[in-house]
């Protein structure tokens, strides 16, 4: 059996600019994928060269879940406990008792715990970036934390207002980068309209202008924003929203912002062929004419095509933190938890993606 060391104490000052970024990962839901998928990253490559990588969680869980898995025929590789730094986080499963593919209060109160412990590590200096594992949000709300996601506790603990959800994911067959930020996120569909106005979209493309500026060293940017209804509206026969105030909103934000190009209202069925030509590479002119990025005006409006093209790959990112946040564009998936089949791709990008961010925050990259 594996042995867990005392649980080590944090890089203690940030007076000094690192050599390599600090990345912490707290584990998500322990009865979820998160475990599997964030040991299978780290097994992927040696990372060491590139950054400095902390565990967040119990001693317990961490031990149950290399003792799960590294006797699990087939699943390999996985790290070695010498690998591994991990900081103890004391929770309700301080025994390592759960069960995997079950929700409960215990491991909602568990990773609920590694995540606050993550915001305040880094809030403080001790990191440059967050890898958020998968949460289950009905495990968090039996533990008594009502929030709608992640995104929400991390803006939180940051103290900032403004905050966005994004998705990037970089093509396997083109190399093309997507980039798509949501208006709107966890809110039920028929609040989309009410909750939608000129000031929040404002912000939205404020922080994703600032962020394709600042973080992906993209300075005239060019975005496409989707209408709300079918066909834009159809000059008001299918919804007035457009007519009354995303046009006359776009137009002024095209005055504003002269050094970007703004695309749009763009009917969300045609807003995604571009990027589904430059992504699968079925067109030889798809990848100059896509855009640098899309802002969708609600959650499914921009994921379903996000996760169409990029299911295994795609990284959720935060727009608007003080600290680099990203995270693998899937859920804890507690039907195959505990299995060893889950696909670490989208963690193994994440990684990736956080290590990016931050070297540009650092000025080690140009990006």
């Amino acid at each position: 059996m594996t042995t867990i060391p005392k649980p080590i104490t944090p890089h203690a000052s940030a007076a000094t600019a690192p050599s390599r970024p600090r990345l912490v990962i707290p584990l998500g839901d322990p009865a979820g994928i998160g475990p599997e998928v964030v040991l299978k990253a780290l097994a992927s490559k040696d990372w060491s060269v590139q950054a400095e990588i902390t565990l967040l969680s119990s001693a317990e869980v961490l031990e149950r879940t290399l003792a799960h898995f590294s006797h699990a025929p087939g699943v390999k590789p996985w790290p070695q406990r010498d690998q591994i730094t991990l900081v103890e986080v004391p929770s309700s499963l301080a025994d390592g008792k759960f069960d995997w593919g079950q929700e409960s209060a215990a491991t909602g109160a568990a990773s609920f715990a590694y995540l606050k412990a993550a915001i305040a590590a880094t809030v403080s200096g001790q990191f440059e970036a967050i890898v958020t594992a998968p949460i289950a949000k009905s495990a968090w709300k039996a533990a008594g934390h009502n929030y709608p996601g992640q995104t929400e506790l991390l803006a939180e603990g940051a103290g900032v207002q403004d905050f966005a959800m994004a998705f990037v994911a970089r093509s396997p067959h083109t190399g093309w980068p997507l980039r798509t930020m949501l208006a709107t996120t966890h809110i039920p569909l028929q609040r989309v309209p009410q909750v939608l106005n000129p000031a929040l979209m404002s912000q939205k493309l404020d922080l994703l202008i600032r962020s394709l500026r600042q973080d992906f060293g993209i300075a005239q940017p060019r975005i496409a924003i989707a209408g709300l209804n079918p066909h834009s509206g159809e000059g008001g026969q299918l919804g007035r929203e457009e007519q009354d105030w995303l046009i006359p909103w776009l137009e002024a934000q095209c005055q504003r912002y002269p050094q970007a190009q703004l695309d749009g209202p763009t009917p969300p069925d045609t807003l995604w062929v571009r990027p589904g030509q430059a992504w699968f590479g079925t067109e030889s002119q798809a990848m100059p004419l896509a855009h640098d990025a899309y802002l969708a005006l609600y959650h499914d409006q921009g994921l379903i095509p996000v996760k169409l093209m990029a299911f295994d790959r795609a990284v959720n990112t935060t727009l608007g933190l003080p600290f680099i946040r990203t995270s693998p564009d899937h859920g804890t998936a507690f039907d195959i938890a505990g299995k060893g089949i889950a696909d670490p791709s989208s963690m193994i990008a994440a990684i990736d993606l956080a290590i990016e961010l931050a070297q540009v925050r650092l000025g080690q990259s140009s990006l």
